[in-house]
């Protein structure tokens, strides 16, 4: 899992080279209140309003990795001009082609059995979630962008099914 946590660029740009099809699955996109964690790395005093948006990222039809994102509701449209109209459109577009957004320092945790993203994580994936024993361990990465005066925190729980991806006959080609 080390390989797919430490990559430094678009994670969206290579899961795309490792599979046929790609697929942003959108959850929600609405008002919400942050976990504590989540409001010191956005630079809030304590949990408060933020615009959440939950998403599956999909390869050849799986759910590869469940991306899970706060944006303080005090940001402007200037700050972060697209977020609010990327439907089922990656964020990684945005993030890695924006010459404005500043990329933080990536963190890595486990997330176990009573993590509140867990919760999140069974829901999105439905009725696959049975599979999920209760000492399942999901790794995950975050990290704080900036634009302007707005923080972005992106947080990306791997699914297992992530190590199954190889890279595709087409990127196999170009090394």
């Amino acid at each position: 899992m080390r390989e797919w946590l430490t990559t430094e660029g678009s994670l969206t740009a290579r899961l795309m080279a490792h599979s046929e099809t790609f697929r942003v699955r959108r959850l929600h996109q609405n008002p919400a209140l942050c976990l504590a964690d989540e409001a010191r790395a956005i630079g809030l005093p304590r949990p408060g309003r933020v615009w959440e948006r939950e998403v599956l990222l999909e390869c050849d039809g799986r759910p590869r990795v469940f991306g899970h994102t706060v944006v303080p509701a005090s940001c402007t449209a200037s700050d972060w001009p697209l977020f609010s109209a990327l439907g089922e459109r990656s964020l990684g577009t945005t993030l890695f082609y924006d010459p404005l957004v500043r990329r933080g320092q990536l963190e890595y945790a486990r997330i176990r059995a009573g993590h509140p993203l867990m919760g999140r994580v069974r829901a999105a994936l439905g009725e696959a979630h049975e599979s999920v024993r209760d000492d399942t361990v999901y790794y995950a990465r975050r990290c704080v962008y900036r634009r302007h005066q707005g923080l972005l925190l992106v947080t990306e729980v791997f699914l297992p099914s992530v190590l199954d991806l190889k890279p595709t006959r087409t990127q196999q080609n170009t090394k």
